[in-house]
């Protein structure tokens, strides 16, 4: 079945709802970036702002955002994805405990502590009470989020969707996240050249999906696969039931970060699976974090949008590609789960 994609928008490291990315992106050299952050005002009232963690408030924007770009104000489902959740109102919170000897805390933090909040808190400012799911599963959450719309389109459940990525990351949880590998640390086991190596960054993306074509369609989701410790041979098949030759793929955009260990899946995989065809990149541009991977299907989606992929998001010193109409995101998460997620222009 076509799930089509309306709007898609970002608060990142890189230009808030912005595009300027493409062009021209914003070039880091260190190992943890906090996102650019809008004028909430303009978005938000203020009395409501104040009461709300910094993801939340970028969760509600690009949410309201896509919705008002998409024409679809209401959608029939809200489905979010998120690593950490609240992560920073959840130390927030447990700090207090210690300093307080936990009395006197405050309730607005233990509340917004919750994963599902951010979902919680979109669909009530949308006034959406239709079907509203969030799934946390470190890296893969975004793609369990998206195979749920995807599934609930499938059986006529619902018609649009609003799906969505988001993750914050504090100074505390880098570092130990650094400390055990998840990504590089300073300069360490890289892969890549300088300037495509990824780092700690911040996500949210959200996404308005709709089963039919309209003049504001951006692309089609064409099809998704998730596999859990798949073989060489699991990968062909479920390549395969994406119902594309490879020969029509333009490029493959893979979450490649520097780190000699993850990157190393991805190479094996594409030398076997992708032979050939060119490798992008985003996590050098957005970051990495639990849901990076919504935001390098909203930067292939982009592509496909205009028609070209830049050479900055290219790896191995490919030229720029144009045009292109056939995009596959290939995303794993410890070599444990893999997702395949095709996109193509309409």
């Amino acid at each position: 079945m076509a799930i089509y994609i309306q709007s898609a928008e970002q608060i990142s490291i890189q230009q808030p709802l912005s595009d300027a990315w493409f062009d021209a992106p914003i070039i880091y050299d260190s190992v943890y970036v906090r996102a650019i952050e809008p004028n909430y005002k303009e978005y938000i009232a203020p009395n409501k702002a104040r009461r709300m963690g910094k993801i939340l408030k970028r969760a509600i924007i690009t949410a309201l955002v896509a919705a008002k770009k998409s024409g679809i104000a209401v959608p029939d489902a809200i489905i979010s994805g998120t690593g950490l959740g609240c992560i920073e109102s959840t130390g927030i919170f447990l700090e207090a405990m210690l300093r307080n000897g936990e009395e006197l805390l405050q309730p607005t933090q233990f509340m917004q502590s919750t994963h599902n909040t951010i979902g919680s808190l979109a669909s009530i400012e949308m006034k959406c009470h239709g079907y509203n799911s969030t799934y946390t599963h470190k890296g893969v959450s975004f793609e369990n989020a998206l195979l749920d719309a995807y599934l609930q389109f499938t059986a006529g459940r619902i018609k649009t969707a609003l799906v969505g990525g988001y993750d914050e990351m504090t100074s505390n949880y880098q570092l130990l996240l650094s400390r055990i590998g998840y990504w590089r640390a300073h300069g360490e086991n890289v892969t890549l050249k300088k300037g495509e190596e990824a780092f700690a960054g911040e996500t949210s993306v959200s996404f308005m999906l709709s089963d039919e074509k309209t003049e504001k369609t951006i692309c089609q989701i064409s099809g998704i696969q998730l596999l859990y410790k798949p073989s060489e041979k699991d990968l062909q098949f479920a390549l395969n039931e994406l119902l594309c030759p490879v020969d029509n793929i333009d490029a493959v955009f893979v979450g490649v970060n520097g780190n000699k260990t993850n990157d190393d899946v991805y190479y094996r995989n594409a030398s076997i699976l992708f032979a050939g065809k060119p490798l992008a990149g985003y996590k050098h541009i957005f970051g990495e974090s639990y849901t990076a991977s919504g935001l390098g299907m909203y930067a292939a989606a982009t592509c496909l949008r205009k028609q070209r992929i830049p050479q900055h998001l290219l790896l191995n010193g490919c030229k720029e590609i144009n045009p292109v109409k056939t995009l596959l995101l290939y995303n794993q998460f410890e070599d444990k789960n893999h997702s395949l997620t095709l996109l193509t222009s309409c």
